[in-house]
């Protein structure tokens, strides 16, 4: 396929794969797409090693890093630092989780030093060593998501060469990306997994369009729901320019997705899923569970701004899937991940660059079909 967005960034097909793990990026990229690393995530050292082990297996092929540096997000000002953000999380808020998980069968003391031990990646100061860390390798596109990149991102990105892509749930916030100099919009429905606004793919995207064309001509990937190719296909009927796509990846061999968590996936439906606070502090779409029914109860003390509620659901999920891989049954009811509606749509694991194939030939079936509708 050759299209502006491929010529712009050397890729055979304009398939995005937001992705945690190194494997599936590396695997997406060699298959003929882009591989993105969601890097936030990462300290800047294991980012270092991460990025490296990629350079290694993409033998020159163009692949991206995702780091999310909020807009809007208590500390965003650097004006605090890990403890005292750590601080400010309410014993309520505390009790109540450690209760939820008792019900469970799952213990956990989150005053216990050894539960939050690393330090917080969304602080300003560990973003801008990521950004560090990324501009030091042979990265193709630098992605952003929940608000208007810092400028610092811009600016080092347009030095190197480097386009920035921005993530997006209104037209409003792409407008104003826009004119922050960003080159790719990423216009993300509510069908998405992670954080997601409330607009559909299939009206957010012609709508985002419609929107910047005054402005200046940027290419606008559509994401949210879209898992096999004749979906992608629809979306480049709309206009999209390609395909920004996760929750496809997550039941890949090569997925950071423990087994359970793809089990889960698999039995899931699209209607499985729900928007909630319950992960970040900021509206999530994941898999319901015990865990998202707690935070939205009667009993729940309502979650806490971003990232406040990080100290909470973070060290709490990791221990119920941990007692759950042990055995217990009951812990299954909490394990919860970031998954879009698409999930409905996965029943299977495959490897990534099957995946990758399988866009590609549904691509072709779906465009050929609507080429014989028009003659």
């Amino acid at each position: 396929m050759k299209t502006p967005l491929c010529d712009l960034l050397g890729i055979e097909f304009p398939l995005f794969a937001f992705s945690h793990c190194r494997d599936v990026v590396a695997a997406v990229t060699n298959a003929g797409g882009c591989g993105v690393l969601g890097a936030s995530r990462h300290t800047p050292e294991e980012l270092e090693l991460e990025l490296k082990w990629i350079d290694e297996h993409v033998h020159g092929r163009p692949y991206g890093v995702d780091i999310l540096i909020p807009e809007n997000m208590v500390g965003r000002d650097g004006s605090v630092d890990i403890e005292t953000l750590r601080a400010r999380v309410p014993a309520r808020h505390k009790e109540f989780v450690q209760e939820l998980l008792a019900r469970y069968g799952v213990t956990l003391d989150l005053d216990d030093p050894r539960v939050a031990k690393r330090e917080m990646p969304l602080l300003p100061a560990v973003s801008a060593r990521l950004m560090d860390v990324a501009f030091s390798h042979p990265i193709k596109l630098i992605a952003n998501a929940l608000g208007v990149p810092p400028q610092s991102m811009i600016d080092r990105a347009r030095a190197q060469g480097v386009p920035v892509a921005a993530l997006v749930g209104a037209k409003e916030h792409a407008i104003r990306q826009v004119q922050a100099g960003v080159d790719i919009i990423v216009a993300e429905g509510a069908e998405a997994g992670g954080h997601t606004g409330e607009v559909s793919t299939l009206v957010l995207v012609p709508e985002v369009i419609r929107a910047i064309q005054p402005i200046r001509p940027v290419p606008v990937l559509a994401a949210g729901g879209i898992v096999t190719g004749r979906q992608m296909a629809a979306m480049m009927a709309l206009g999209a320019a390609g395909a920004w796509t996760g929750t496809v990846w997550l039941m890949t061999s090569e997925s950071e997705a423990s087994p359970l968590i793809q089990q889960k996936f698999a039995a899931a439906t699209s209607r499985d899923t729900v928007r909630s606070k319950s992960r970040t502090g900021k509206y999530t779409r994941q898999l319901r569970s015990a865990w998202t029914d707690a935070w939205s109860g009667p009993d729940s003390p309502g979650p806490l701004p971003m990232p406040l509620q990080l100290f909470l659901s973070e060290p709490a999920l990791r221990r119920a899937e941990h007692e759950a891989s042990r055995g217990n049954r009951k812990a299954e009811d909490l394990v919860t991940y970031y998954v879009g509606q698409g999930v409905g749509l996965l029943d299977q694991v495959k490897t990534s660059r099957a995946v990758v194939r399988e866009f590609m030939e549904e691509f072709a079936e779906a465009a050929a079909e609507m080429a014989e509708l028009t003659q």
